[in-house]
């Protein structure tokens, strides 16, 4: 399954306005998206692990990688391609024992100390939080910014996945400060025509990484 972080949308279903779950990642990946996240934090472990099955028949069938966020056990139960972990997550060399040398682990990273921390890291790529400010993550005590974004790109080995604020009017500057791609939650979860919205994302993305 091909890898590609260029377009990741993280789903969580506290922000998904009218549709359902799963009609919003069908469509955002029929708008262009190449990575689904899926973050669930405020309901049971039966749950999430059905919200998993479900996602991962469906992205599995479109040749779509799905990361599981924060739940290693998750992950491996529902035979996810990955998970994507926070700073007090689980450590990513124990997930990446527990998943294999095959699954994809990312990093968040919200400081240059962090950054720097992972740079030996063996992680496919870094998510960089926050970019922006962003209502879908109260506990933000600083964003990175377009200069902070530029500067990590310019001596960081891995690959960046900026988060954070993110939507049409700024994710070509994101991707033109060295991003590698960028995540977005509200900007299709919280769309009344997340369709729509993927597309022109899309088109932004592509115009931007020619």
């Amino acid at each position: 399954m091909k890898r590609d972080f260029s377009f990741y949308l993280v789903l969580d279903p506290e922000f998904v306005l009218r549709s359902s779950a799963e009609e919003v990642v069908e469509s955002a990946v029929r708008g262009g998206v190449t990575t689904v996240q899926l973050r669930e934090k405020n309901c049971s472990d039966a749950e999430f692990l059905a919200l998993a099955f479900k996602m991962r028949e469906l992205l599995s069938a479109r040749r779509i990688p799905l990361i599981i966020n924060d739940r290693v056990d998750v992950a491996l139960k529902v035979g996810a391609d990955g998970v994507h972990l926070g700073q007090s997550d689980t450590h990513w060399s124990e997930a990446r024992r527990i998943l294999g040398p095959n699954a994809i682990v990312g990093l968040s990273v919200e400081s240059v100390a962090q950054a720097q921390a992972a740079e030996n890291a063996q992680v496919d790529y870094l998510g960089v939080s926050s970019i922006f400010p962003t209502a879908t993550k109260k506990d933000i005590r600083h964003c990175w910014g377009l200069e902070g974004l530029r500067d990590l790109s310019s001596w960081s080995s891995h690959a960046l996945v900026g988060i954070g604020g993110i939507d049409a009017s700024n994710a070509a500057q994101v991707i033109s400060s060295g991003a590698t791609g960028i995540a977005v939650v509200s900007a299709i979860c919280m769309n009344l025509n997340p369709l729509g919205r993927a597309l022109e994302l899309n088109q932004i993305l592509k115009g931007t990484m020619r």
